[in-house]
């Protein structure tokens, strides 16, 4: 199945930031990104952080990478997840890019960014990554970052010094957190040999994150010093199995998923990777079979409701979408993501003003979301409010790295909205990016 079938298939929300060189795809989902966050928690809080104010989010790549742009989001591939076989695997990676944060080492950056939280500052956070990763200076330098290809190159890449320095804090965090910190040194050991291989042929960490066989033979023995604060977490595990199966029964081939829904060991996540697999294989009654079952075992998970609205919504049962989404409300009312799910299929029912407060609701919880910009866009369309429905897409196209479209729209916005008034002013943020973007070029 192509990437485009499986993007019209699921729900997985898609962000794209384009570049010459390629683009950098987010996946949002409100599932894998709580099972995250619950990974991540005592990490963390081991290293001094708030877990509220520090997002884990997901690149789609098949390729190995973690990375951190600002203090607020660790970004991690969902092919280092994939390849992951234990939670504990996964939170070395979470405690190594923790320490980049903790350890201030984003301040030593050449190239200043706008926190990622607003909304062109994502897209200018993410076209930066496009452009360093690939080490292609032009393909940033449309995203306000564009400097020398020097510049770009060093944007993403860490001295050694950094390196050992969160090499040793990340195995406290995790030794403080009662994490086993074995897990990070199976991780290194994926990445060993990766710098005898041409640039061409290495996974994005081992450019970015420079890699050692001293670097190794120290955190083995970090580890090893380390390795009786560490007991085996059943919801660590729990949740690893949950975000990694979700994943994989959305982008690896149904019959693939089939075969090994099972292999976690949680009977909810079987039903739940086979819900998946049945609902892209166009199965409805066996996908809702299956996540009925999940369900009945786990009724007060929002995610799996949020998963059953999806399957209706997908196949057009949109009454039934709507009571699906209510219920993951009701059960997680904060919850940007599945508040925006549940705005969709009010709007797709044809409740504008409901959907239009539930949308509100999303986007000033979580203004990262691009579905709901577009979603924001047709309700105030719809309702006659032209000014925010400039705005709101002014705001989609920012988050996109398309800055200048987001300029042409916020222009237009801003000569339709009360000057001075919030709305207003969001639209001057969009123009402000848009502006930057033309001077660094």
């Amino acid at each position: 199945m192509t990437l485009l079938r499986i993007i019209a298939a699921c729900a997985i929300v898609l962000l794209t930031v384009t570049s010459p060189a390629r683009a950098l795809t987010l996946l949002r989902d409100p599932d894998i990104e709580y099972a995250l966050k619950r990974l991540s928690e005592p990490i963390l809080k081991a290293a001094g952080l708030s877990p509220t104010r520090v997002d884990i989010l997901l690149i789609d790549d098949r390729s190995l990478n973690a990375f951190v742009v600002d203090s607020s989001n660790i970004f991690i591939h969902s092919g280092l997840i994939l390849k992951m076989k234990t939670p504990e695997m996964l939170q070395s990676v979470i405690a190594h890019e923790a320490a980049h944060i903790a350890n201030g080492h984003l301040m030593r950056r050449p190239v200043a960014l706008r926190n990622a939280r607003t909304a062109a500052g994502l897209g200018v956070a993410l076209a930066a990554v496009a452009g360093a990763v690939s080490g292609n200076a032009q393909a940033a330098a449309g995203a306000a970052v564009g400097a020398s290809s020097t510049a770009m190159r060093m944007f993403m890449s860490h001295t050694r010094a950094e390196e050992s320095s969160a090499d040793h804090a990340g195995v406290r965090y995790m030794a403080r957190a009662g994490i086993d910190p074995q897990g990070a040194v199976e991780v290194m050991d994926i990445f060993r040999g990766q710098e005898a291989l041409s640039a061409a042929r290495q996974d994005p960490y081992a450019r970015t994150h420079p890699l050692s066989s001293d670097r190794y033979r120290v955190l083995k023995r970090l580890a090893a010093a380390h390795s009786d604060k560490g007991q085996p977490d059943e919801k660590a595990r729990y949740w690893f199995a949950r975000a990694k199966g979700k994943l994989s029964a959305f982008t690896r081939s149904p019959k693939w998923t089939l075969t090994r829904a099972g292999e976690s060991g949680f009977e909810d996540v079987r039903l739940m990777r086979e819900a998946i697999a049945y609902h892209r294989q166009s199965d409805l009654q066996a996908a809702l079979s299956r996540i009925d079952k999940a369900i009945a075992m786990r009724g007060d998970d929002p995610y799996l409701h949020e998963l059953r609205g999806q399957i209706l919504m997908e196949n057009r049962r949109f009454a039934d979408a709507t009571a699906a989404y209510g219920r993951a409300v009701e059960q997680a009312p904060r919850n940007a993501l599945i508040l925006g799910a549940y705005g969709r299929a009010l709007l797709s029912r044809g409740q504008t003003r409901q959907a239009l407060d539930i949308l509100e609701r999303a986007r000033a919880i979580d203004g990262r979301d691009p579905r709901v910009m577009r979603d924001l866009g047709v309700a105030h369309s719809k309702l006659g409010d032209n000014g925010m429905a400039s705005l709101v897409t002014a705001e989609r196209y920012a988050i996109a790295g398309r800055l200048e479209d987001a300029e042409i729209h916020a222009t237009r916005a801003s000569d339709l909205l009360p000057r001075g008034s919030a709305a207003w002013q969001r639209a001057q943020d969009v123009l402000s990016a848009a502006k930057a973007a033309k001077q660094r070029r």
